[in-house]
Parts: structure tokens; C-alpha cells; sequence
């Protein structure tokens, strides 16, 4: 039995996660695996409930939990309080921080019946396959913060602060990973100005002949942003610092069509966390507009990195692959010719199409 703490959180997050609930009680009766979910609050719904975005009792669930599923967190709401104690800065990051999270995964794979919701050319993003590796627990995020008058205004700075341990951890599953997939690591920094940088960069270059078989590239990160649109198919995985890998995991959710269909996974510590790219969405939160894809997708990562389930999530990869090559879409991946449904709509045709193709296999 696996236990997973269940977070919905704030916007579409109460929306997306019973979705990817309901696909995964797919796969515990197709696959004979038993999960136990239990719920907690974080982010804006906990600030209301009991006054803090990360309730003790919350962490203390993740702490006992094997995997952590969460929607998402913040909205307007709760833009008016000081900055550390919004959800985003007062839950997100000390989560991460608490249970040792220390590389986000964000893989961006274009299924090809999405092709034409991508907003750049089908020949341009068609193939796309690549894995941004975010350290996830340094830089800019986690550095000294300052803000103070001055006597013609304000002086507002932000510290990028690494350590050569920090960047080697994320840097060594980085090269780990590529081994299992193309062997091509792209590396990113802006070593040409930022003194963190060539430290990343040195030691990328130092620890890169312990893995003879991978390839590497060193990336400028505004070269970066520059390539991800211009030609993607380069790209096998990323591997970049907290701000950089922010910036552009989100950049590459334009190839796949939407950011509701960019799944993650944060790892390095005993719980890992599994939550969508996208945020809480709160302009259509309630209305059953939301694309759950991505809350599912972050399931099957669930499935495969902290369950060893390969097969499973293999199976529901490939049951969302159907869906939308039957033509059935939600708002934001919608093109002319295909059919829109709501999310919990999608999140049925996906347990549906996951039953049958599991039944015939088995059959």
C-alpha cells in the first residue's frame, strides 16, 4: 500500500486533483496496487482555515506519506499580504525546502495529435522531447533578500547564492537521467556575467569525465530561451539553476500546446512531490474549464519515480495519447475539428481509454 498526501490547494487545484484521483483508482484495480489518499490544506485555503499556508499538520502528513500529489496554490485573494506570507513563498518554498526537494522535473513532450495547438509551426515543434532538471532549493529564491529606504527612495536586492555541493547533486542526476534517455545533456547558465555561473560551469566541466558517454553542451541561457522556439528537437535534457530553470520550463510549455499539459515531479528527498506546471488558474477556477492532463501526467510521474510502477504510468501516458487522438480537447488545447469537454470529462474519457487498453492487454 502506498500512501499519498492529497493537497488541492487554491483555484483549479480541488478541480484537477480528482481527476488524476480517478485515474489512479484506475490503476489500483488494473494493476492490483492499493493507495491511501489522505487531504490536507495548504496554500490560500489553509491561510483562511488555520492562518498559515503550511500548517504543521500538513508537513507532518507529507513527512509520513510516500508521495505528495498537489493541485496548486495562491490567486488574487491572497496577493495583498506581506511577501512572506503569500502561498506561493510561504508554503511552495519551505515544502521544497522541509522535505529536501532539491531538482524539479519538468518533461515537455509534444503528443503529436497537439501539434497543431502549439502556437509556433508544426515542423518546428513536431518530435519535441526534452526534460528541463531545475535545481529546485538555491539561487535567487533562497538567497539573502533586502529592501530598505534610501534617501532618494528604495534599495531592493536579491542574492544568487551556490555551493559547489548544491550544483553537483542536481547536475549528477542530470547526467543520470540522460544516460537513460539520449545522452545529451544541455547545460545553462550566463557564464559570461554572473560568477555563480562559472562555478556551475566549472563544475559541470570537471564532473562531465565521469560520464564519458554523455554528451554535453554548454548554453547561454538567453541562447537558451532563443533555441527552445527556434529548434527544439536539439534538446534531450536541461539542466540549469532555480531562476533560469523557472523561466524556461514554462517557455517550453508553449511546444507542447499549453501549460496544462506540463506535468513535474520535485525530487532528491525520501517524499517527492507531484504537481502540474501551471498555476491556479483562478479566472476559471470552478467552471469546469481546467485541463487536468497535466495534474494526471504529474500522477503517472508519481507512478514511475516513487513507485518504480513503470508500466502503469506507461499505461497512463499512453491512454492520454489516446484521448486526444480521438479528438477530444479541453478550451486551452483546442484547434477546429476537435471536440471540447470539461475537466472532469477528460479525466473519465482518460480512466476509460486506460481500462480498455489495460482489459485488452490482459486479455
Amino acid at each position: 500500500m502506498y500512501k499519498i498526501a492529497v493537497l488541492p490547494g487554491d483555484g483549479i487545484g480541488p478541480e484537477i486533483v480528482p481527476e488524476a484521483i480517478k485515474v489512479l483508482e484506475a490503476v489500483s484495480r488494473l494493476y492490483d496496487i492499493e493507495f491511501q489518499y489522505t487531504e490536507a490544506l495548504i496554500g490560500g485555503a489553509a491561510i483562511d482555515k488555520r492562518g498559515q499556508a503550511l500548517p504543521p499538520e500538513t508537513l507532518e502528513l507529507c513527512y509520513q506519506s510516500d508521495a505528495v500529489l498537489l493541485g496548486s496554490v495562491g490567486g488574487p485573494k491572497w496577493d495583498t499580504l506581506p511577501a512572506e506570507k503569500r502561498p506561493e513563498t510561504a508554503a511552495l518554498l519551505p515544502l521544497r525546502k522541509k522535505l529536501g526537494l532539491y531538482a524539479n522535473l519538468r518533461p515537455a513532450y509534444l503528443f503529436a495529435p497537439l501539434a497543431e495547438a502549439s502556437p509556433l509551426k508544426k515542423e518546428v515543434v513536431s518530435g519535441t522531447d526534452l526534460l528541463i532538471v531545475r535545481e529546485l532549493t538555491g539561487g535567487l529564491y533562497f538567497g539573502e533578500k533586502k529592501r530598505e529606504k534610501t534617501a532618494t527612495g528604495e534599495v531592493a536586492y536579491d542574492t544568487m547564492v551556490y555551493t559547489t555541493e548544491e550544483i553537483e547533486r542536481i547536475v549528477r542526476l542530470a547526467f543520470t537521467i540522460a544516460r537513460q534517455r539520449r545522452r545529451h545533456l544541455t547545460s545553462v547558465d550566463k557564464a559570461n556575467v554572473l560568477t555563480s555561473s562559472r562555478l556551475w560551469r566549472d563544475t559541470v566541466e570537471r564532473l562531465k569525465n565521469e560520464y564519458p558517454d554523455v554528451t554535453v553542451t554548454h548554453m547561454y541561457v538567453d541562447n537558451c530561451a532563443m533555441q527552445l522556439v527556434r529548434r527544439p528537437d536539439q534538446f534531450d535534457v536541461i539542466v540549469t539553476e532555480n531562476t533560469f530553470g523557472d523561466i524556461l520550463s514554462d517557455q517550453a510549455s508553449v511546444l507542447t500546446g499549453s501549460l496544462g499539459m506540463i506535468p513535474s515531479a520535485s525530487i532528491g528527498g525520501r517524499v517527492a512531490l507531484y504537481e502540474p506546471a501551471g498555476g491556479s488558474a483562478p479566472d476559471i477556477a470552478g467552471q469546469q474549464k481546467a485541463n487536468p492532463l497535466a495534474m494526471i501526467l504529474s500522477a503517472a510521474m508519481m507512478l514511475k519515480y516513487s513507485f518504480k510502477l513503470d508500466q502503469a504510468a506507461a499505461a497512463v501516458e499512453s491512454a492520454v495519447d489516446r484521448v486526444l487522438a480521438e479528438g477530444y480537447r479541453t478550451q486551452d488545447i483546442y484547434s477546429p475539428g476537435t471536440k471540447v469537454v470539461g475537466t472532469a470529462a477528460m479525466g473519465d474519457l482518460v480512466r476509460q481509454e486506460l481500462e480498455r487498453e489495460t482489459r485488452w492487454k490482459k486479455s
